[in-house]
């Protein structure tokens, strides 16, 4: 406690003095803005590949990731497979932050005195996402809409704008019981995995140099868990948001990707997903908590 005091004490100017709420928004935006800019290919990689449509004849090859990922080289550049990287920012440095303080605030509120068992961690980690998911969907909306490659839009504020005035406001709220019940699973699983096999570790590694490796390890194994497991919301979400009047109802979405794809149209573009959220929820996880622990905060 003694320890924690002192490293507070040394905490420059008004840094030092802030709430360790906002210690924790900072430190998540930080973590969300290196991790959104090395990732967003794969983020822009999967959205193309989930709104493809179905029109290959019998036999023809399968569009993979790899495909993909030539066919925006080719047409829209190296730097086209950062497109949408400024509605990735504007979600993810606000949105990160968001979820990280929610996530510290409730944490500290809740189990100050004791970890969480694997059921709380859960419903930690999905109620951190939801407060943080609802207040950035329409940015988030605009974003796969930059990604999907079927609007001309120039800028977020221009989009945004575009979005009101010609589909009304309720379109930026398009795909929101998709996008929750893909994201508060995802968080709350991720949490549950990364904390559990947090407590495997010896207090001798977790407490040494190498810490940093073990949370990016950890995070990497209970990322893929969570991919997977959220992925039909995905792609149900991703088609909810690039045509709203097509798909007004989740269920209306659910329909056209079973009858267009079967079963496995829900697990289209799971593989960039899966790369993209592991490693970007590794990363923005250990980035926090070595941030936190400079602050001479618990994470």
């Amino acid at each position: 406690m003694q320890e924690q005091k002192d490293t507070q004490t040394k905490s420059p100017g008004a840094l030092g003095k802030a709430h360790p709420a906002l210690k924790a928004f900072m430190c998540g935006s930080l973590s969300g803005t290196c991790s959104t800019l090395l990732f967003q290919p794969l983020d822009l990689v999967k959205t193309r590949l989930q709104t493809l449509q179905n029109n290959m004849h019998p036999g023809a090859p399968k569009v993979g990731m790899m495909t993909v990922f030539v066919s925006v080289i080719r047409t829209e550049k190296l730097l086209g497979l950062w497109k949408g990287v400024s509605p990735s920012f504007m979600r993810c440095i606000p949105g990160v932050g968001i979820y990280f303080s929610t996530f510290y605030s409730l944490k500290q509120h809740f189990f100050q005195d004791r970890a969480p068992n694997a059921g709380e961690a859960v419903l930690l980690g999905a109620g951190a996402r939801c407060v943080a998911g609802v207040a950035m969907l329409p940015v988030t909306v605009i974003k796969t809409r930059f990604e999907s490659g079927r609007y001309d839009y120039v800028s977020v504020a221009g989009a945004l704008k575009s979005v009101c005035e010609t589909e009304g406001p309720r379109a930026l709220y398009s795909g929101l019981t998709a996008t929750l019940l893909r994201d508060a699973p995802f968080s709350g699983i991720y949490v549950m995995f990364y904390s559990q096999a947090k407590k495997t570790i010896p207090q001798e590694i977790s407490s040494s140099s190498f810490a940093p490796v073990v949370n990016f390890c950890c995070g990497v194994v209970a990322g893929v868990l969570a991919s997977l497991a959220t992925q039909p919301a995905d792609v149900v979400k991703t088609h909810m948001q690039v045509s709203p009047h097509l798909y007004p109802k989740t269920v209306d979405a659910v329909r056209f990707v079973y009858a267009e794809h079967g079963l496995r149209g829900f697990f289209r573009g799971a593989v960039p997903r899966s790369l993209r959220r592991t490693l970007m929820a590794a990363m923005a996880w250990t980035v926090y908590e070595q941030l936190m622990a400079r602050m001479g905060l618990k994470s």
